[in-house]
């Protein structure tokens, strides 16, 4: 009887992706000169396991490939075979076309055949130890053929509000001019539904979906059409032909005698096998071949068995959606018991003490349960830290450099939802900080420096916080270059501007110093939506540098996105909260500690220092609040070392609040993060505590 094998995909797909992770890590940290052999023997068996499962499901692609990837490890292992830079390429540009391969089948991204058969062969002449040529997209977008050129039809979801669509899309048709002729067609009715971008004879749709995703989300490819006749076998968006013989489910290889000895899952395909490249493979770095001959079918093969431990799993698997339910329900749990919290207190605490007390231990059990359910939100860093090995390995390549990257606090756990949306952002820093910070080996030994740059990627918590650094060794950021290009650009730039204003002009949208477009930087699209993709969290990017010392670039993010601890105050008839990690303490100012300077908004002189006093009543215009300062709470903020006090009617407790999505739901207001539901029912605002500070610090009216 048949068995629906695809109720288990899911769990294939999952393990594949962690094992490919592994691979990948695994890969860059061997040693050319001494591999340590349980290293190799990790890398040998997540391909082995990649292989098994895969042919057990059908997905013979990737058993494959990953079978012509093991016989090349297999022989490593054994010491057959030196290890070198060539090998660790070509090694992780298979991972890269399993990972595509991987990502076709589960989420339906467009296949490449001729990638895998290109790696295929690189790898069989690895194994054969003859000296095989990468063979990697070009690095510059060369012409391609008119029979690889389609037209491409794109949708997906603008991340920017409307105010700044229109600067998005034009930076956006910029980037992708590149690729073919564009056209953007916007949504007919509501801001939320999807755009459509056609771009003619595109040349290559993969690359085009990325540019577009770092400006939107939901990105989907809807058609490639072919732009020069039906008759075109290898376009980019079309599948390989399949083989004439109906058994055939490999397609890539010549059919070969058995082999005498086969390995112990009886697959008896040997990479020393394959045939050799033809003869014209060399000018033909996309491996574009369309007589590949049918193959007989490969003998079945047994699921491997997995050993049961002896005292039974010990992890589950659950999915993200099911968690997201449950801290949902955890969250109105915590409004439900603010409710009850807000009727028991109109109620004799003597003569009904247990229902107080009873409350007080819901108000222990809720807390408990929401830091449970948190804690299986949270995530370490290190899935996203881990990706930036091989991107600091492969662009220093790229541009010439020699770079060292230096990882620290890879176990600071922040929500899941911010790692996964942080990814990009800190990708592009880091880009960054290898395209534009770090020099080349000559001139920094000119400069009397290590020919080897280095780049610290740290993450830590503080202050209900967690802090990501990007610093480099490198040059630093060039004030008066950066000045001049802003002056380029029509923009009004004084000379007395303080260094921290002149840093943010590289914010800017369209904004870059270099002096040519290349594959890496350029264009000026990248570093305006890394501060907006930072801002949408919750959080801000600051920046440091100094000549010839180097840059870092600093991104705080708040811990989850779910639940804060805030202190709930009055101004007038409304209520705000302020979220408690930034309140230092509060008071009730004598008259002589007010002090007022012309041009500057008043201060508050506590302990010695004077504090920047931000008035909510002034700021959100609320009639019938407090306006005498002596009759008030001031409640002290701190910042990031940056201190304002705030003022406000009184103080009514401090509670555990539901976070709510302002600009979701509303839309973007200055000086308000988030929103809340109280325990009475009323919507409250949780006050951007580090927007109020950074404008009161810096002396400028907190309302502008």
């Amino acid at each position: 009887m048949s068995y629906d094998m695809s109720q288990f995909y899911q769990v294939f797909f999952a393990e594949a992706a962690e094992h490919l992770e592994s691979m990948e890590s695994l890969l860059l940290a061997l040693d050319h000169d001494s591999p340590d052999v349980e290293q190799l023997n990790a890398v040998f068996r997540a391909a082995h396991s990649i292989k098994g499962s895969a042919g057990t499901f059908g997905f013979n692609d990737m058993a494959e490939l990953t079978h012509v990837l093991e016989g090349l490890l297999d022989r490593v292992r054994k010491g057959e075979l030196p290890l070198g830079d060539a090998l660790i390429d070509a090694c992780l540009e298979a991972r890269d076309v399993l990972g595509g391969q991987l990502a076709t089948h589960r989420d339906g991204a467009p296949s490449r055949p001729e990638a895998a058969l290109a790696v295929s062969r690189r790898l069989a002449a690895l194994a054969a130890g003859e000296a095989a040529q990468a063979v990697p997209l070009p690095a510059t977008r060369a012409p391609v053929t008119v029979a690889a050129v389609a037209d491409a039809l794109f949708e997906f979801v603008l991340d920017a509000p409307g105010g700044s669509q229109q600067a998005v899309l034009e930076v956006l048709s910029a980037e992708l001019a590149d690729f073919g002729s564009v056209s953007i067609e916007q949504p007919a009715s509501a801001a939320d539904q999807p755009w459509q971008l056609k771009i003619a004879a595109c040349r290559d749709a993969d690359a085009a979906r990325e540019v577009i995703g770092f400006v939107a989300h939901d990105v989907h490819l809807l058609a490639a059409a072919s732009a020069s006749s039906a008759d075109a076998d290898w376009g980019l968006f079309d599948d390989a032909p399949a083989p004439e013989a109906a058994d055939d489910s490999y397609g890539f290889f010549e059919p070969q005698a058995p082999a005498a000895e086969t390995d112990a899952d009886g697959w008896g395909l040997f990479a020393e096998n394959l045939p050799p490249p033809p003869a014209n493979a060399a000018d033909d770095s996309y491996g574009f071949f369309t007589d590949l001959p049918a193959n007989p079918a490969p003998p079945a093969v047994e699921a491997p068995k997995r050993a049961a431990a002896a005292n039974g799993e010990t992890t589950i698997r659950v999915g993200v959606d099911k968690v997201d339910l449950i801290i949902n329900q955890v969250g109105e749990l915590v409004i439900t018991h603010a409710m009850l919290q807000q009727i028991a207190s109109a109620l004799d605490p003597i003569e009904f003490e247990r229902l107080h007390s009873g409350l007080a231990q819901l108000e222990r059990n809720s807390r408990d349960l929401q830091a449970s359910v948190m804690s299986v939100r949270m995530v370490p860093i290190s899935t996203v830290f881990n990706r930036f090995p091989r991107v600091v390995r492969d662009l220093s390549a790229k541009l010439g450099k020699q770079v060292e990257l230096k990882l620290s606090g890879e176990g600071t756990e922040l929500d899941r939802g911010l790692v996964e949306r942080i990814a990009d952002p800190l990708t592009h820093l880091v880009r960054n900080s290898l395209d534009h910070g770090i020099e080349t080996p000559d001139k920094r030994l000119a400069c009397g420096k290590p020919a080897t740059g280095r780049v610290n990627l740290k993450a830590y918590q503080h202050s209900g916080m967690v802090v990501i650094e990007v610093g480099d060794d490198g040059a630093g950021l060039d004030r008066e270059r950066i000045l001049a290009k802003a002056r380029e650009r029509g923009m009004t730039v004084s000379d007395n501007l303080a260094d921290a204003e002149v840093w943010a002009l590289i914010f800017e949208a369209g904004f870059s110093t270099a002096d040519q477009v290349t594959d890496v930087s350029g264009r000026g699209v990248g570093m305006d939506v890394v501060r907006r993709n930072i801002t949408a969290l919750g959080g801000r990017i600051d920046i440091e540098s100094m000549a010839g010392i180097g840059t870092r670039m600093t991104v705080r993010l708040p811990l989850t996105l779910a639940i804060v601890d805030g202190m709930s105050v009055a101004v007038g008839s409304e209520n705000y909260i302020v979220p408690l990690g930034y309140v230092l303490e509060s008071l009730q100012p004598e008259p002589g500690m007010i002090k007022r300077m012309g041009g500057v908004n008043s201060l508050l002189q506590v302990r010695g220092d004077y504090l920047p006093v931000v008035v909510l009543h002034e700021l959100f215009g609320i009639g019938n609040a407090e306006t005498d300062f002596s009759r008030g709470i001031m409640v002290l903020l701190e910042v990031d070392g940056r201190r304002a006090a705030l003022f406000v009617d009184a103080l009514l407790g401090q509670h555990q609040v539901v976070i709510k999505n302002l600009e979701t739901n509303y839309r973007k207001v200055p000086g308000i993060s988030a929103a809340t539901i109280m325990g009475d029912g009323r919507v409250a605002f949780i006050l951007d505590a580090m927007a109020l500070v950074s404008k009161a610090a810096a002396g400028m009216p907190a309302a502008a």
